[in-house]
């Protein structure tokens, strides 16, 4: 995993961040307390969640999913993106982590728009398909443990409208999935998860190398 886009050294990385990034106060906020957390390495790039408030706005999104909270930038980012009834259903099991989450949306003025669910993310996303919830979520961001990376694609892609937009994280795996050399259980589902989605025609598909590689996978109306 890594905070910044994969390739560019950080002096590129800045002068892109420079001359793009229009970082709300509220999110500069959360990224700089989460860079102190032990486990800062999992905050996605702001370039990452940027370029994912401008889909959501392209798509005219007002209901998404959040599958992988941790200190809950993505939500944010993704909440202050949405229109005021927006909704944003968002998935973890740590109450720790997800309690500077509560903090900050509360700071940026978005909690209400933010339900979290603390449970297993699978278990959840079960409980809205049998709830009728099925094609009726305009985006859904996957970054969460990546065994389960299989099973929350297929039940986002259920839960997304024909035309909804999915994007997951984190599949370049910090260039591993591209090293024969690298042969580890989960750099292998990855390398088998990227593999599958390729060759999906349910959906359209782009992997844009931002950040640690993300997918966009739009569901074929």
């Amino acid at each position: 995993m890594t905070t910044y886009t994969l390739g560019l050294d950080r002096h590129l990385n800045h002068y892109l961040q420079s001359v793009s990034l229009r970082e709300p106060a509220c999110l500069a906020l959360l990224r700089h307390e989460t860079a102190h957390h032990p486990q800062c390495r999992m905050q996605i790039a702001p370039e990452q969640g940027q370029l994912m408030a401008l889909l959501v706005q392209l798509i005219g999104a007002t209901k998404t999913l959040d599958v992988g909270v941790f200190t809950g930038y993505s939500a944010l980012a993704i909440a202050l993106a949405l229109p005021a009834d927006g909704r944003v259903v968002a998935c973890d099991i740590n109450e720790t982590d997800t309690a500077i989450a509560r903090h900050h949306w509360q700071l940026a003025g978005v909690a209400h728009k933010i339900e979290l669910r603390i449970a297993p993310a699978l278990d959840t996303l079960d409980q809205l398909l049998a709830a009728g919830e099925a094609e009726t979520f305009d985006f859904a961001f996957i970054d969460a443990d990546k065994r389960n990376y299989d099973g929350y694609y297929e039940q986002a892609l259920q839960l997304v409208r024909p035309g909804g937009l999915i994007a997951i994280d984190n599949v370049l795996w910090s260039g591993r999935v591209a090293d024969p050399q690298v042969q580890d259980r989960r750099t292998q589902r990855m390398r088998l998860f990227n593999q599958k989605l390729h060759h999906d025609r349910r959906i359209a598909l782009s992997l844009v190398p931002v950040a640690d590689g993300l997918t966009l996978a739009m569901k074929q109306r």
